[in-house]
């Protein structure tokens, strides 16, 4: 298969329902608008996102998350979006929030193929 697409349609063409979604950005900045606006053109829904954020509403991720299309986010800040909170709170949408360097970490353990890892974050604090 080749990794070069003509268009971002085709990028995204075989993502399937229930796909974990890895997806990039900083804030509002270097988010992949197209690949987001042709997931939300398509069909598939019940999205597992890992993110930084979960976008704002009606930008980034708040588009798919403002069609009800994401089930489950791992972020690092989540606090800029009204309808995530919304859903949040009502029980439609489920949450991890993890420390920046431990999501990045999860990333890179996951693409190498590593099961687990330690990480001192929270160790000696109540959350231990």
């Amino acid at each position: 298969m080749s990794k070069v697409f003509a268009t971002a349609a085709d990028a995204v063409a075989d993502i399937p329902s229930g796909a974990l979604l890895a997806v990039g950005g900083f804030g509002l900045c270097g988010i992949p608008d197209e690949l987001i606006a042709a997931i939300a053109a398509g069909n598939a829904t019940d999205f597992e996102v890992f993110s930084n954020n979960c976008g704002v509403d009606g930008h980034g991720l708040g588009i798919l998350l403002g069609e009800k299309r994401i089930r489950r986010v791992t972020a690092s800040y989540v606090g800029e979006n009204k309808e995530f909170a919304r859903q949040y709170l009502s029980g439609e949408l489920e949450v991890e929030l993890t420390p920046q360097g431990t999501l990045a970490e999860k990333l890179r353990a996951g693409g190498a193929g590593i099961p687990a890892f330690f990480t001192p974050a929270g160790v000696g604090t109540p959350i231990s």
